[in-house]
Formats: C-alpha cells, structure tokens, sequence
C-alpha cells in the first residue's frame, strides 16, 4: 500500500468511527461512506488513489460536517 492509500484509509476509519457514533441516522452519508468503502475494495493499492475515489471521499467528508 502506497502512502496515498495510507492516508486516504486513515481518512475513511474517521468517517466511519463517526458514522457509528451518531448511529447510522443520516442515510446519505452512511451511503456516501459505503461508496468510498467499495471503491478502495476494488482500486489498485499499489498506485495513487484516482480522482474518482478522491471524489467520493471527499463527498463522504463534505457530508460528514453537515452532522457534525
């Protein structure tokens, strides 16, 4: 795993460590977290996350500050 991938994970136990605790009560942005989750699945570790994985964590993010 490259470092990219290292801080785009780190990125994600975040949301989801905040999904948990508010209780999944806002389904766009449990959806948005489970979006981010399949695209690391199937992305190639080895390089650089692409734009579109940036993309969907960045929504995820952009989500989670409405509920914070």
């Amino acid at each position: 795993m490259n470092d990219g991938f290292k801080d785009l994970k780190g990125r994600i136990r975040k949301l989801e460590e905040l999904l948990v605790a508010r209780g999944h009560v806002d389904v766009d942005f449990a959806q948005a977290v489970s979006r981010v989750r399949r695209a690391v699945r199937h992305g190639d570790r080895s390089r650089e996350p692409s734009p579109e994985l940036r993309e969907l964590l960045e929504r995820a993010e952009l989500l989670s500050r409405r509920i914070a």
